[in-house]
């Protein structure tokens, strides 16, 4: 490799990876009074970039480019990677893995990361789900409890403004919510006969997309294709929250196109990132006392293996989960009356169904855990109606009112899914790929098929016709939920970083990202890793800075 030119300044802490937990990490410590290099792969992004508001007819291919798929085969399978903005989906030609099984790595390289297009369904773990081991005995606990996080996940939520309805679950703990967005009346009357019928909980989706002016940003106006980005700010994405306010402090540095290639280690402790120029393919290194890895679970795994630290307990790139999903149910409901629309308003949010399966027993039909439910009911145009010309017409006008739920299903921590350094394959930029090898095992299968089932039955109850179960296993990591393969523990024979994610190997480093989860829960994660980082960047303030100036 040719000689790394480093730069001249030595800061306190380099963060990799510009999203939703990086832009945390480089917010609480240079607000704390740190000097932070914040590293990204890719290039900026300014709300030029864009294109929520803009049409298909306004776009060269209407919306159906053919190199969408082209150059990016795996990421133009995700619904969210289109021809408005698949630049910032990374070119899987120049960013290359190898799958022993199908695993669909999503992946984007632009400041703020997947934090642009990401669903922003936003739900707080209990201690169902850092405690599960202790109820069923599968695996191991967490290192931290609901207790350590709540304080944190209190901060994030004043912080990004999560809209949704509280319902007094304790497995599903209420966040510190915005107003919530309304139900439509099917989803209405699903909640009505599944809590009657079932004794269960259907609520309006924690979403974060705000519902009134929050913190000099405005509330949501329902234009609807939130994965394009927002210009009024009305989702949370970092790069016009945490990373503005990162570079507002003045001790923030941002580093773009920034490709990390390994992390620099110096008498047992890490010295700084290397990391290659996207454009001029130059190698540069940047020297800092802390690293912080928030690259995404997977990239920030391959910067350990391909430094070749933080694994003295063989357990680095094992334990990789994601969620099961798309299955479930539809049907119609032909009691509502549809006068379906075209245009805005289209509410950017769903309804939940909260886990109901094994809350207090330890397993059901032969599998443990559980998953919940993401859905929705709304008129729509029967654009397959029989009939021509006027009578066509008409019948497309006249709609349906559609239902659906699908699930998201808990993937148990198994080290037979796991990612490691492929010898023979590496990306544009030089760097060794990974090779990844993950299925489903018998208990995702089990717990999946129960949903699909469960989510007829709900639908039937309230009073949906024509109800169908829908789908077929998702490849696992499509649901784009990827977490573990540096998992934390109290253990460092066991685990590789510890209650605060800092690796029990190498103490000046910390991995916040999903890399460091020990169990997956059936909750969209990303609530919870903005909160872990937060944790992890107030003990490192509060305790681990406290070494450096010794």
């Amino acid at each position: 490799m040719p000689q790394l030119a480093p730069r001249r300044e030595t800061f306190d802490a380099i963060v990799v990876g510009s999203g939703a937990t990086g832009g945390w990490a480089a917010k609480k410590l240079s607000e704390g009074g740190m000097r932070v290099a914040l590293l990204e792969a890719g290039p900026k992004i300014t709300q030029a970039d864009f294109t929520e508001h803009k049409q298909s007819w306004q776009l060269p291919y209407l919306g159906m480019s053919p190199k969408v798929i082209q150059d990016r085969p795996i990421q133009g399978r995700c619904y969210a990677c289109t021809e408005y903005n698949y630049k910032w989906f990374v070119n899987d030609t120049e960013n290359p893995y190898v799958q022993d099984k199908p695993f669909m790595w999503i992946r984007q390289r632009i400041l703020g990361g997947r934090s642009n297009s990401w669903g922003r369904q936003s739900y707080r773990m209990g201690d169902i789900d850092f405690k599960a081991a202790s109820r069923d005995g599968y695996d191991v606990d967490w290192p931290i409890s609901y207790s350590d996080l709540v304080p944190y996940y209190e901060e994030v939520e004043k912080y990004v403004g999560i809209s949704g309805m509280a319902e007094g679950l304790e497995h599903l703990p209420d966040s510190l919510f915005l107003p919530p967005m309304d139900m439509t009346c099917g989803e209405l009357a699903l909640r009505h006969a599944v809590k009657d019928k079932f004794g269960r909980t259907v609520t309006i989706g924690r979403t974060a997309i705000l519902t009134k002016n929050h913190n000099g940003r405005a509330a949501c106006h329902y234009c609807g294709p939130c994965e394009r980005g927002c210009v009024t700010n009305s989702y949370f994405s970092s790069p016009f929250t945490t990373v503005a306010d990162a570079l507002r402090t003045g001790r923030t540095t941002l580093i773009t196109d920034a490709v990390g290639s390994h992390i620099v280690m110096k008498d047992g402790k890490a010295a700084g990132v290397a990391y290659i120029d996207r454009t001029s393919r130059q190698p540069r290194e940047a020297s800092a006392k802390i690293v912080v890895l928030c690259a995404s679970t997977l990239e920030s795994t391959r910067l350990l293996l391909n430094s070749g630290i933080c694994n003295s307990s063989g357990a680095l790139g094992k334990y990789l989960m994601d969620h099961i999903y798309q299955g479930g149910a539809s049907g119609i409901m032909p009691q509502l009356e549809a006068k379906p629309w075209a245009g805005m308003p289209r509410r950017p949010n769903g309804i939940y169904i909260p886990r109901f399966r094994n809350i207090q027993e330890k397993e059901t039909n032969g599998f443990i855990r559980g998953y919940g439910y993401q859905g929705g009911s709304s008129p729509s145009f029967s654009m397959g109606a029989p009939g021509f010309g006027a009578a066509y017409k008409d019948a497309v006008r006249k709609g349906f009112w559609g239902i659906s739920i699908n699930l998201w299903g808990e993937c148990l921590a198994r080290k037979e899914n796991y990612v490691e350094i492929d010898k023979n394959k590496v990306d544009a930029w030089g760097i060794p790929a990974l090779r990844i090898s993950a299925d489903w095992s018998d208990n995702e299968k089990k717990l999946w098929h129960d949903g699909r089932e469960q989510a007829a039955e709900m639908l039937k109850a309230a009073g949906a016709a024509n109800v169908n179960m829908t789908g077929q296993f998702s490849i696992p990591g499509f649901c784009i939920h990827e977490t573990g393969t540096a998992r934390m523990g109290n253990d460092p024979k066991t685990s590789v970083l510890n209650k605060y994610t800092q690796a029990h190997d190498v103490e000046n480093i910390f991995v916040t990202d999903g890399a460091a989860w020990v169990s997956s829960g059936c909750q969209n994660p990303t609530l919870t890793m903005m909160a872990i980082t937060v944790r992890a960047c107030d003990y490192i303030l509060r305790e681990y800075s406290k070494k450096l100036k010794a």
